[in-house]
Formats: structure tokens, C-alpha cells, sequence
């Protein structure tokens, strides 16, 4: 059983160390205080999560959507709030826009291995030189 202070259990929640403390002090999150200092079981952080089932084994997420492309992060720009991900599958590049906390927490950097998943209702295809 791995127990983290505020400060990890922060950085794994991807908040500020004063939003997990309150939450803590609140009954939000799953806590025990000792002395000054709040403590976290990781397992109950996940399964709060919900990235861990009952028993602490990790889960597995599947989904419905079948249009996945598998490629390479080529590039990745974060700026502010968002992050820019240029991603080559073959010869082509697909460009993604996502939240800085999500390419953060992914842990993505240049040379990953990363799937595209598309889902939409609408997909327009071309052809050059037919009018």
C-alpha cells in the first residue's frame, strides 16, 4: 500500500497542493490527517478515479470507437492552457489539440507511440480536379 503526502497527491491528481488540502479537510477526497500533515492511500485515489477496480488492480478502458490510427508524436506543442500534437502515421501527419493537463498526465514527448482515436459524425472526403 502506497500512501502519498498533499504534495504528491497533488501532482498525481494533477491539482494545486491548497485545492487537495481543502478537499481533504472537506471529506471530498479520501484522507487521514496526522499532526499538521495529510496523508493519501494511492489506491483509494485511483479507485476514486476510477483507474483501479475494488481490489487495487488496475483497469483497463475499453472503447467503442474502431477509427484508430497508431503513429508517432512528431511533434508537440504546449502553450497555456493546450497542447498542439503533430502526429506522423506513415507518411502522414494528423494534428490533435488537447489540454496541457492531458498531454501532462499522458506524459506524451516527441517519439511516443500514441493512437488516434476519431470519432464524429461527419467525415468529408476529396477528390483533386472533379468539380
Amino acid at each position: 500500500m502506497k500512501t502519498l503526502n498533499a504534495e504528491e497527491a497533488a501532482e498525481f491528481l494533477h491539482l494545486n497542493v491548497k485545492r487537495v488540502q481543502s478537499m481533504a479537510r472537506e471529506g471530498k477526497l479520501p484522507a487521514a490527517r496526522v499532526g499538521r500533515k495529510w496523508l493519501f492511500r494511492r489506491e483509494e485515489l485511483e479507485r476514486l478515479l476510477g483507474s483501479a477496480d475494488h481490489d487495487g488492480a488496475t483497469v483497463t478502458l475499453t472503447i467503442s470507437a474502431r477509427n484508430r490510427l497508431r503513429g508517432t508524436v512528431a511533434q508537440l506543442n504546449v502553450d497555456g492552457l493546450m497542447a498542439e500534437v503533430i502526429m506522423r502515421i506513415g507518411e502522414q501527419e494528423l494534428v490533435s489539440v488537447i489540454t496541457r493537463s492531458s498531454a501532462v498526465r499522458l506524459g506524451l514527448k516527441v517519439g511516443d507511440e500514441v493512437v488516434a482515436v476519431i470519432k464524429s459524425t461527419e467525415i468529408m472526403i476529396g477528390k483533386e480536379g472533379v468539380e
